[in-house]
């Protein structure tokens, strides 16, 4: 102890500065890494897609609005996307009110996320008229169905087979009529920050 109180006032600054370089490198490299994971996360949502949307609100034709997480425009037309990023085993079904998740010691249960994505699905179409209209409930890689997936429900790494990259020059009206109901959406949506609330 007394030979840092001896330490001159130059290396008390230059222990204080690399302390603060150390801290600010960590933090940044944390930010830097979250980063990429979402960037590679939204590649691989939005691979087959023509054109995407990311956390919008759709107008639910009340005054309010229904967050989604994806919109793609896409060969078969528009994709509703539910994300979930759930760590486990996820045990699920189209009858049950609530899906259980177990990881590890860990035991939780959720909502049914079908009906959710059904009033999704409802609201977008209301926006896009004649355009076909479906929806998917995707998984991340953390989560596992050991019991198989329920109905409308996709991991991640199955997206870019379920939707195949698009080739929107054939057939040119189907295309012409698919993107004049994306455009009607885009316009009628709006930025939500629902995402970091959930």
């Amino acid at each position: 102890m007394d030979e840092l109180s001896k330490l001159p006032p130059t290396a008390w600054v230059l222990i204080a500065c690399a302390a603060a370089l150390g801290f600010g490198f960590s933090w940044a490299w944390r930010w830097y890494r979250h980063y990429r994971a979402r960037k590679a996360l939204r590649a691989a949502v939005t691979a087959g897609a023509a054109d995407h949307l990311v956390n919008r609100l759709v107008p639910d034709g009340m005054g309010g609005g229904i967050h989604v997480d994806y919109l793609l425009l896409t060969l078969r037309g528009v994709v509703v996307i539910d994300l979930r990023d759930i760590r486990g085993n996820i045990f699920g079904g189209d009858q049950m009110a609530e899906w259980t998740v177990m990881d590890g010691a860990r035991r939780f249960t959720c909502t049914n996320p079908q009906s959710a994505l059904y009033d999704r699905i409802a609201a977008v179409k209301a926006v896009t008229g004649d355009v076909p209209v479906e929806g998917r409930i995707v998984f991340t890689r953390r989560g596992k169905f050991p019991k198989g997936l329920p109905r409308w429900t996709l991991m991640l790494d199955a997206m870019r087979s379920e939707f195949p990259a698009p080739d929107f020059m054939s057939p040119a009206e189907s295309a012409a009529r698919f993107r004049e109901g994306w455009q009607r959406l885009k316009e009628a949506v709006k930025p939500s920050f629902m995402a970091d609330m959930r």
